[in-house]
């Protein structure tokens, strides 16, 4: 049996936000700092100690070393700050957004869209989202099915699409989610298009064609459902999703480290306020034990494949250990 290949594609991720959102960001700015020795990578993991501080990338302050890039989204009232320790310490630095609330308001989509017609280069909120999934599966009936693998915890549903010709036949599949991290809105609008260029191209471009009539394509558009309707309605920057812990008042968690797969090792916190916050338990989350028993009872599936943005990289496993996985080089060929 073909082993299951687990790969995290990032996109490029730039925020934006609605103008009708709570939380507003006037002030704050993004820095982009590369520490050139061990002792800078310390620093800047102390001043994270000191000030909050949201990395973009890495996603963690654990992760910082030296030599690496780091993008670090600081509130207005901590900039000066911020910025004097870094010029103190001589670390290599610069503005990379210069005022996040301009960024987010220029880029948010205030033109009012046609009912008939589905912007794909626009963002789309949930609400149109669960419309797209129910027309796409009534418009293309013989490429796409339309389930509901589970609810989050909020209640709302998890829309899975089934994408491939011939559905009725047993194929390998490919399983993809987007949306797990809710900020990350560049994710599900990259289900969105994929699934439109399956269905738009299939008979006519002969790589879809042949993909779909070989394979089988399972799409989560949305998995963080409630986390990624909050960050319409509350705050843009949101990441986790919006359980409820009752140890502390703080809430969710990164679906992304909540799965039985080296949890709560490199790169996650058990402190239910951090943004890598890693739940209760394994699969503590309604939304990752729905993703995970469908994987499980579904063993077509050969390849996961989760959507994420910031940045321009294709991560192979092991995300939580620094080992090389056995079929690490296929996995980085295939890549």
């Amino acid at each position: 049996m073909l082993e299951l290949v687990f790969l995290v594609v990032f996109c490029l991720f730039v925020a934006v936000q609605p103008t009708w959102s709570e939380l507003r960001f006037e002030g704050a700015k993004v820095f982009r700092m590369k520490p050139n020795t061990e002792e800078q990578a310390v620093f800047i993991k102390h001043l994270a100690q000191k000030v909050m501080m949201d990395f973009w990338f890495p996603e963690s302050v654990n992760k910082v070393a030296q030599g690496m890039t780091a993008d670090i989204h600081v509130g207005g009232d901590s900039v000066l700050y911020v910025e004097n320790h870094l010029k103190y310490s001589g670390i290599d630095h610069s503005i990379f957004i210069d005022n996040l609330q301009d960024q987010i308001k220029s880029q948010f989509d205030r033109v009012l869209r046609s009912a008939e017609v589905y912007d794909y280069e626009k963002y789309n909120d949930w609400d149109k989202i669960v419309s797209w999934t129910e027309h796409i599966a009534a418009t293309f009936p013989s490429l796409v099915t339309r389930t509901e693998i589970g609810k989050t915890f909020e209640g709302n549903p998890i829309y899975l699409l089934k994408v491939g010709s011939r559905q009725d036949q047993s194929k390998p599949a490919v399983f993809m989610d987007c949306g797990i991290h809710a900020r990350e809105w560049i994710s599900p609008a990259f289900c969105q298009w994929f699934v439109k260029e399956a269905t738009n191209t299939y008979g006519s471009d002969n790589l879809m064609t042949t993909l779909l009539d070989n394979l089988v394509f399972y799409v989560v558009p949305v998995l963080n459902v409630d986390g990624y309707i909050y960050t319409w309605t509350n705050d843009r920057l949101w990441r986790k999703n919006r359980s409820k812990h009752p140890s502390s008042s703080c809430l969710g968690v990164d679906l992304n480290r909540n799965f039985d797969a080296g949890w709560c090792k490199l790169g996650s916190s058990k402190n239910p306020c951090d943004e890598t916050f890693c739940g209760s338990e394994v699969e503590s989350e309604l939304e990752v034990k729905a993703l995970a028993n469908f994987i499980r009872t579904h063993s077509d599936i050969k390849l996961y494949l989760t959507i994420h943005a910031y940045a321009q990289v294709v991560i192979v496993p092991y995300c939580y250990d620094y080992k090389t996985t056995p079929h690490r080089n296929e996995l980085v060929c295939n890549s």
